[in-house]
């Protein structure tokens, strides 16, 4: 299990404990509040318990390390994510889910991308870019990649539809060499369990 050790959260390997918590985090509420910012424009699809369970223990039986736990004092907050855009050009994007409205706007998803992506630079040394797609609504999201030095790569107008208004779709990316300008190669403290 990894584990890596930040300021105000942990980001950690998910674990066959965390599918139960994961699943209720997702589905229970008919229209959970974090839908309302991660990728409105795209329905929930309910999962059943039993289907996720099965596929997520699919996934840690084959070693999955595309999806991480965000934890605050033993709690799970939320997720992030990577995958392959375009693996032979080494283009790779991220999301993040923070689940819990009470962990919003206070920092915790900015060190969770920084965290994330510092890692993902190490454990992938080719990968020559990162990034990830918002939405004009979600200032939020904007706002945390250029905090972090992403550079808003494309704008997409009208592209997304929520509540019956057009929104922009946000492109955010950073070159290796501009993270590791930015943020150095260690940030947090890794451990490996």
């Amino acid at each position: 299990m990894l584990k890596i050790v930040g300021e105000k959260i942990i980001l950690r390997s998910v674990q066959k404990e965390d599918i139960q918590t994961l699943w209720k985090l997702r589905y229970v509420e008919e229209n959970p509040e974090f839908k309302k910012w991660d990728a409105p424009y795209f329905p929930l699809v309910r999962v059943e318990y039993e289907d996720f369970y099965n596929r997520m223990i699919g996934q840690l039986e084959s070693g999955y390390d595309s999806e991480m736990i965000i934890e605050v004092d033993g709690k799970i907050i939320g997720t992030v994510v990577y995958y392959w855009e375009h693996e032979p050009s080494r283009w790779m994007e991220v999301g993040i889910i923070i689940y819990l409205p009470d962990y919003w706007n206070g920092g915790y998803g900015t060190e969770a991308i920084k965290l994330w992506v510092t890692h993902l630079f190490k454990q992938f040394p080719t990968l020559v870019r990162l990034g990830y797609t918002s939405w004009s609504g979600n200032h939020r999201m904007v706002s945390v990649g250029k905090k972090l030095g992403m550079i808003e790569e494309a704008r997409i107008r009208k592209a997304r539809i929520v509540n019956d208004q057009y929104y922009d779709s946000v492109k955010l990316g950073v070159l290796r060499e501009e993270w590791q300008t930015l943020h150095g190669e260690q940030v947090g403290r890794i451990v490996n369990l």
